[in-house]
This record gives structure tokens, C-alpha cells and sequence, in this order.
């Protein structure tokens, strides 16, 4: 019959008769599919948004890759493990290859029917139940092994029904994808046995020193008993506890058919051979900091064992020089490296568990005058030689006089011997006469990344940086090319390219810096062999330093106090450049397929042979250098060690900085044409008063002294500088 508009269905009849008036009549085939079909799609949109949601809260995408959360230990340039993060882990273990009585332990405790249901078991939720119902209490579980393995791997230890229902499609899920032997070894893989170990492996071997292949049928009921309460039933503290537990397990492996009840009977109390103690730190300051290098690499599964660039022998070494220093309260910090930045060697304090702090890498401290490598390499690039003059002369800055350490001048010197005794004024004036800027360049290309104030104080370190960055910048120049990254991984490699040394530049500097430990202030850091290196103290002793380079090492050692107060009377010459040679006297010995630096060569000049720390007029030009009388200084005054000068005969002129007063004219520096100065007509930087203080001498207050013209230059006769790497000779 026809089926008028309007009619509707009786629900009291069911889907297949509608009402039409007072009658019932039968609907067509075609509307009943229609609802069938409707009922489908809502069935469908249901399971859709039911597999969204699992999608975004359990994840099935990962179920297939390896669960355990991996551990990473470090190892030496040697091979040697140094430190640990993570737990501890083994290889995954193949229920199919292990003895039989191994996973029969854990199913007979765990889960006697997992190779009959298909991950969720019915009659062992109900068994739980009757058993809890009458204990009055949760004594037993229900949760199959692959529900288990879903809440290890997925999910978190929150006991609610939400999670229970995530636990159950889960384990429906991997027992789709996944074949039963490989559930199993991966459970066997991943849980937890206590003391911070995860999987049978590890567990085997942390408890027995033996493989799971190897496990008796005691040692497997030992461990299988240990999945209930890991921390609680550790054998290494509960053994009895342990024990006790196995013996449980064992009664289940006779109860389940999996062992004879004679056999359980005969079998021997559990002992554990755990061997020799292989604790490793999870920290220390160099791991710290090669654990941040490494990043968020990808996990692999198990144990990674990563290589780094620490020998062992030098970091032993230099623990052991800094621990004979007698630092009295103060804090130390250093860092060796090859020139090419594999960092060999990391003190980062005094102690890594009383204080974690990396004072290498983290802590931000004023270099001193190490920061004047920078203004004598800008110098060097803009044509000035070490045997160019400039004044040791008081000099005013705006409002603001630096000075010399214990207000000592020497009148006219060369740049290798305002360099050698730390001349805070010539640095200032270098620093004006070629600019702020191209200092800070220096130090940029260098590697120095720290803010740098353009203030007139930067010539003496006053902006604050890393031990690191320091370490880095001499590394350039032991190097050749620059900049060089300090890196705690072999593989790293730079992540910039490097530029060398243009011309004679770098020849330069490792004469300035030799002559820092042959006659200047780091005498107390000379070796047998070459020696390059600075001193720096900053103001009142807060921070003192030595950075320097021998052989194929370059290291870098910081003194001073966390809370930044006065350290005492040490200077950079003094205790830090003791540490220095004490640990690099042995470590070039162990020098690793790299050739000393050489000794640089001087045009025109005659240096003096390595090791005759004190010059006499046979061997160095007296009017160029002389320290006569300054053999008998104890190392704690290398830092005011000067050539001797002449009677004063009243308080030195301040000299007011001028455009071209500490260089000789534009046209007769040499190589020029890369590195420009500025027009020596030009005007110079304007100049704010920077109230901080200077490097190594406290700021004097401005003083009204009549200024005075620089004196002439002396005769050309009198000394030549060394000629230019085209052989032209230089003024």
C-alpha cells in the first residue's frame, strides 16, 4: 500500500511497521535500509572519533618502536666510561632464545594464559576480582602481560577507568600488530627490576653478572618475583625479601605445569654476584656540559656509549695541579684544549658535588689584560709591528685617567715590551689609535660571542666573558686560523669556516706572547720548550688569570671568588700561571700527533734562547728591554715586572690621546691596503666617562695636570723595525 506524508512509525511494533491512522502496516524494504544505513554511519562516526581520540591520547603510532627510554654513557678519547645518564639499560633480549624456564617465570606470576587470550583475559579479571573480594583488599592483579607492556611503554601509573580503558584497546592493539614471542620480549625488555635497571639483560647482569641466557631456573623466579615491587624487593637491599618472593614464583611455575614439584624442592637459596662496582657519575662539569652539546639527538634504544674528546690522563692531571695549588677558599676553574678546540680537560671548581657550576663555561668574569690580545692583534692587522714605540705615559680620557699598575711608566717603549709588563695606558692608547671597533672585531672573529662595551675601558678587560671564550680566542692563534669552537665531541667539527692569519700577523702575536713568558709577566708559566701566553688580574685581585699555549695544548686558568670579592694578593703571574706550567709541564709530555709550536722569529732583533728567563744585554738589546735587577722576584710580583727606568725626577706629564700619538704616520705602516686606519685628520671617537675600574691598577681621580706634546719620535738610526713580509723595510 501506498504510505501517505505524515505517517509515523510505532516504536511498540519495532523498525519494520509504521502507524498509518489506526492501522499497522508493514514499512518497504527501502526505508529499512535507509535506517540500517543510518544506524551504520552513526556506529561508524562513533569507532572514527573513538580511534581520533585514542590517536591523541594514546599513542598507537609509537607502539611499534622500541620502548625502552635509552641511557647515554659517556666515554674518554680512550675508550674509558666517565659518566652516565639515564638508566640502566641492556640490549633487548628474544623470549625465543632464552632458556625455557626464564618467560615461563614471568607467565606463571604474571599472565599462565597469555598465549590464549587475545591480550585482554576475562577469567583473570574475574580470578583477580574473587581474590581481592575476599582479602578485602587488592592482592592480585588482572592486567594481562600486553596490558602491562601498554601501561610501561604509554601510558602513565594513574589509576583511573579512563586509563584502564586506554590499557585495554592498546593492548588489543599491539596484540594485532604484534606477534605473541614478540610481546613477550619486548615486556621482558622493558620493566623495571630496581636499582634503576630496566630489562632482563641489565638485570642479569647488574644482579648475577651473567647474560639472561644464562639465568638458572632460581635467578629467573628471583627476578620474575621482582616485577611486583621493584623498588621495595631490590635484592641488593632486601634480599631476604627477594627471596622470599621467588619462592612464591616458584610455587606458581609447579602450580601452572611449567616445573616439577621435586625439581622446586632441590632448587638453592638465590646469591647474587654482582662483581666489581661500576658506578658511573651522572655528572660532572665537563659531562654537563658535552650533555648540552649534545642536544635533542635522537634516542636509540638501550645504551648509546658516545666518545668524547676528554683523555683521561690529562683530566686526572689537571685535577691533581689544581688540588695542590693551596687556593684558600678562593674558587678555580680550567679548560685544555687542542688548537683545533677538542677540549682534553675540564675543572669547572673546586668540587662538582658541592657545587655543580661550570666557572668554564658559565661563569662570566672580566679577563684582565688577557683581553689585550685582542687590541695588540686589531694593531698588528692595521700595519703596527711589535718593534713600533707608543708612550707608557699617563694619559686622560675625558674624565677618566688609567694607571699603570703601582702608577709605574716607562716612557717610550716598543710594543713587545708594553705588552710583556701588561701596560695598561699603551693598551688604551692602541685601542684609540686603531680603533674601538676593530678591537671588538678582533675578539668577534676570534670566537668571543659576550656583549663587548665600546667604552674606554675595553682595552682592559672589562667587559665580561667565559674562561671559555678566552680559551677559544688563543686557540686561534695556536691554531692559525680562526675562529675555533671549543667542542667536547670528536665528530662536531666547526660549524663556521675558518680563516688563517693574513701575512705575518699571526708570527706577530706569537712573539708578543712569548715575550709575555720569557721576560714579561708570565715568567712563573716558561717552559723548557716555547711558552705563549698572557697574564690578567682585574681590579683589587677579584679575578686572576693565565691563558696560554705550548706544544699542542692550550690551556686556560681562572682564580677568584664566586661572591666576586678581593682573592688577596694574587695576580695572573703569580698562582694562576703556577697551576699553568705545574699541569703543562707534564701534560705536553703526552702531546698526541701534534708538534710543538716554534719559536717565533724576529727581524732585526735577536731573541733570547728558551729558558734564559732573564734577559742580559748579551742576549736582548738593553735599550729595547731591560730588566736588570728583577731575577730575585718571587713569582707574586711577576705582575709589576718591568725593565728598570731611570731616576724620576718628578711626577710624569699627562698626555692628552691624540688621532696618530702612538703610531708613527699612516703612510709608513705597512700593509695598509687590507686594513685601513682612520684619516689621521679625522676626529676622534667621542669619549664617555666609564666610571668602572681599570684592569690592573685602581682608576686614579681625574687630575688637573698641564698637558704636554708627545715627544718627538726617536732618530730612524736608531732602531729599524723588521722588514714587511715582502722584505720592504718598515718604520
Amino acid at each position: 500500500m501506498l504510505i501517505e506524508r505524515g505517517v509515523v512509525a510505532d516504536p511498540s511494533e519495532g523498525p519494520d511497521f509504521i502507524r498509518d491512522g489506526d492501522e499497522i502496516v508493514e514499512q518497504p524494504p527501502a526505508r529499512r535500509g535507509r535506517i540500517a544505513r543510518r544506524v551504520a554511519l552513526g556506529v561508524g562516526v562513533a569507532l572514527a572519533l573513538l580511534i581520533l581520540f585514542l590517536t591523541f591520547t594514546a599513542p598507537l603510532s609509537k607502539s611499534l618502536q622500541p620502548i625502552t627510554a635509552p641511557s647515554i654513557t659517556l666515554l674518554s678519547a680512550e675508550g674509558l666510561p666517565i659518566a652516565r645518564r639515564g638508566s640502566v639499560t641492556g640490549a633487548p633480549v628474544k623470549a625465543s632464545e632464552l632458556p625455557w624456564h626464564v618467560p615461563a617465570a614471568f607467565l606463571a606470576i604474571e599472565d599462565r594464559r597469555f598465549y590464549q587470550h587475545l591480550g585482554i583475559d576475562p577469567w583473570g579479571i574475574a580470578r583477580a576480582g574473587i581474590s581481592n573480594l575476599r582479602s578485602g583488599e587488592v592482592v592480585e592483579g588482572g592486567s594481562t602481560i600486553s596490558q602491562q607492556l601498554a601501561k610501561l611503554a604509554f601510558l602513565s601509573a594513574d589509576q583511573t577507568a579512563a586509563r584502564k580503558i586506554q590499557e585495554a584497546i592498546l593492548a588489543l592493539w599491539l596484540e594485532t600488530w604484534l606477534g605473541k614471542d614478540e610481546i613477550l620480549s619486548r615486556y621482558l625488555s622493558s620493566v623495571y627490576f630496581g636499582d634503576n635497571v630496566y630489562g632482563l639483560r641489565a638485570a642479569a647482569n647488574h644482579y648475577f653478572s651473567r647474560k639472561p641466557e644464562e639465568l638458572t631456573v632460581e635467578q629467573a623466579a628471583l627476578l620474575a618475583g621482582l616485577v611486583k615491587a621493584p623498588s621495595k624487593l631490590a635484592p641488593t637491599k632486601n634480599l631476604e625479601g627477594a627471596r622470599q618472593r621467588g619462592k612464591l614464583v616458584q610455587q606458581a611455575m609447579v602450580s601452572a605445569g611449567f616445573l616439577a614439584e621435586d625439581e622446586a624442592r632441590r632448587l638453592p637459596a638465590v646469591t647474587l654476584n654482582r662483581g666489581p662496582a661500576k658506578d658511573l657519575p651522572n655528572g660532572t662539569y665537563f659531562a654537563d656540559w658535552v650533555f648540552a652539546e649534545l642536544g635533542e639527538s635522537e634516542p636509540r634504544y638501550g645504551e648509546q656509549r658516545i666518545q668524547t674528546t676528554l683523555e683521561d690522563r690529562l683530566q686526572r692531571l689537571a685535577a691533581r695541579s689544581i688540588r695542590g695549588a693551596g687556593l684558600s677558599g678562593a674558587q678555580v676553574a680550567m679548560v685544555s684544549m687542542r688548537p683545533d678546540g677538542r677540549v682534553v680537560a675540564m675543572v669547572g671548581g673546586r668540587s662538582y658535588r658541592e657545587s655543580p657550576f661550570n666557572r668554564v663555561t658559565q661563569a662570566k668574569r672580566q679577563p684582565g689584560s688577557t683581553f689585550k690580545l685582542f687590541v695588540y692583534l686589531a694593531a698588528l692587522r692595521a700595519g703596527y709591528t711589535p718593534a713600533h714605540r707608543i708612550a707608557d705615559q699617563p694619559i686622560r680620557i675625558g674624565n677618566w685617567t688609567p694607571e699603570n699598575y703601582e702608577s709605574k711608566y716607562r716612557g717610550i717603549i716598543t710594543l713587545r715590551e708594553a705588552f710583556a709588563v701588561s701596560s695598561n695606558v699603551a693598551a688604551i692608547r692602541l685601542a684609540e689609535a686603531v680603533g674601538r671597533d676593530r678591537v671588538i672585531e678582533a675578539a668577534r672573529d676570534l670566537g668571543v660571542t659576550s656583549e663587548l662595551e665600546q667604552g674606554p675601558t675595553l682595552p682592559l678587560g672589562t667587559s665580561t666573558m667565559s674562561l671559555m671564550e678566552m680559551a677559544g680566542a688563543f686557540a686561534a692563534v695556536a691554531n692559525g686560523s680562526y675562529p675555533v669552537r671549543p667542542r667536547g665531541l670528536p665528530d662536531a667539527g666547526q660549524d663556521t669556516a675558518v680563516t688563517p692569519f693574513e701575512g705575518s700577523t699571526r708570527r706577530q702575536m706569537m712573539e708578543l706572547l712569548w715575550a709575555v713568558t720569557s721576560q714579561g709577566t708570565g715568567r712563573g708559566a716558561a717552559l723548557p720548550i716555547p711558552t705563549f701566553g698572557k697574564t690578567g688580574t682585574t681590579q683589587d685581585s677579584r679575578d686572576a688569570f693565565f691563558v696560554g699555549f705550548a706544544g699542542d695544548l692550550v690551556t686556560a686558568v681562572w682564580i677568584g671568588r664566586d661572591d666576586n670579592k678581593p682573592v688577596g694578593d694574587v695576580k695572573g703571574g703569580g698562582l694562576p700561571a703556577q697551576i699553568w706550567r705545574s699541569f703543562m709541564a707534564e701534560a705536553v709530555k703526552s702531546t698526541q700527533g701534534g708538534a710543538a709550536a716554534p719559536l717565533p722569529a724576529q727581524s732585526s732583533e735577536v731573541l733570547p734562547p728558551v729558558g734564559d728567563v732573564v734577559p742580559t744585554s748579551e742576549n736582548y738589546p738593553v735599550g729595547d728591554y731591560d730588566v736588570e735587577g728583577s731575577a730575585a722576584l718571587a713569582p707574586a710580583d711577576y705582575e709589576d715586572l718591568a725593565p728598570a727606568e731611570p731616576e724620576a725626577t718628578g711626577e710624569p706629564p699627562v698626555v692628552e690621546v691624540g688621532p696618530a700619538e702612538a703610531a708613527p704616520p699612516v703612510a709608513t705602516i705597512p700593509r695598509l691596503r687590507s686594513r685601513p686606519r682612520p684619516r689621521e685628520d679625522a676626529a676622534p671617537p667621542p669619549v664617555t666617562a666609564d666610571p668602572r675600574p681599570s684592569n690592573d691598577a685602581p682608576a686614579a681621580p681625574p687630575r688637573e695636570i698641564p698637558t704636554v706634546a708627545p715627544p718627538p719620535p726617536p732618530p730612524a738610526a736608531e732602531e729599524e723595525a723588521p722588514p714587511d713580509e715582502e722584505g720592504e723595510p718598515g718604520t
